[in-house]
């Protein structure tokens, strides 16, 4: 992971505590970070024309605040970057929630992958939301959640790879290698796999556990019944088992409509908070 690039997506009331903790890590790595600063533009009274409320005064000081808070933000960040003494630049973006998507993907296009930041999960939930599906279904990063959680998500000692015969998996795997390949331990997990030739292969994992070992990393392999736990609970209760810091995972094997109405593996995972985790699809 050294001399990546790194992008962070924060919102405008992000701690600086928090901030600073992400730019001594980057630092640590000679990583360069790309900090978006992104603010939700207030409801555009014109949509409500039609219905003869139309508040323009408000409207304009509402936007003119959070322009305000954009910039105070991104002032606080270019402070601190000097601070650190680290490579970084800062950009602002001040949209729609729906377009909060198309923001962050201009960015993450040339990022190695991509921190989402605490700030918006618990501040902006939906602007969070966006964020994380934008990196994922439009861009080629990966996104690591949660990574103030652990000691170092980017140099993580024990990672966990949930791990099936999926392109998202393989993608996970490929995009997270520079960190695997730091680790002192990784662990490959299957759950329920189905040990046939045109499934999860006759020894499920193995073929993923051979290739990271001719990149030098320590692997091993574990095959672990579900237990009739939905399999989301189950890969955090191993990996807490086995004192993983990092969990790797392939993101939406289903559909994210499937997903968002009936709940499922990534699901757990991004809305979990305890564990990192590191997610591609």
């Amino acid at each position: 992971m050294k001399n990546a690039t790194i992008l962070l997506v924060i919102g405008t009331r992000c701690p600086e505590r928090e901030l600073a903790a992400r730019l001594e890590e980057a630092r640590s790595l000679s990583a360069h970070i790309a900090i978006l600063v992104v603010g939700e533009a207030p409801w555009n009274p014109a949509t409500d024309y039609a219905a003869g409320v139309v508040d323009i005064q408000t409207w304009m000081e509402l936007t003119a605040t959070v322009k305000t808070e954009l910039k105070a933000m991104a002032e606080r960040a270019e402070r601190q970057l000097q601070q650190h003494d680290i490579s970084g630049d800062v950009t602002t973006r001040l949209c729609e929630r729906t377009a909060i998507a198309s923001a962050v993907v201009r960015r993450a296009l040339v990022c190695d992958f991509a921190f989402i930041g605490q700030d918006l999960r618990e501040t902006s939930p939906g602007l969070f939301r966006e964020a994380v599906y934008g990196v994922l279904f439009h861009s080629p990063a990966g996104v690591l959640l949660n990574d103030l959680s652990t000691a170092s998500a980017l140099s993580p000692r024990h990672v966990f790879i949930a791990w099936n015969t999926g392109l998202e998996a393989g993608r996970a795997v490929h995009q997270a290698l520079p960190l695997l390949c730091g680790a002192d331990e990784v662990t490959i997990a299957t759950f329920d796999p189905v040990m046939a030739e045109y499934q999860d292969g006759e020894n499920p994992g193995s073929d993923v556990a051979k290739w990271l070992s001719h990149h030098g990393c320590n692997v091993r392999v574990e095959q672990y019944p579900g237990g009739g736990k939905e399999i989301g609970t189950a890969i955090l209760e191993r990996s807490n088992e086995g004192g993983a810091d990092l969990i790797v995972m392939g993101a939406y094997g289903h559909s994210r409509l499937r997903e968002s109405v009936f709940g499922g593996t990534t699901r757990t995972l991004i809305e979990q908070t305890d564990k990192a985790v590191f997610l591609a699809h």
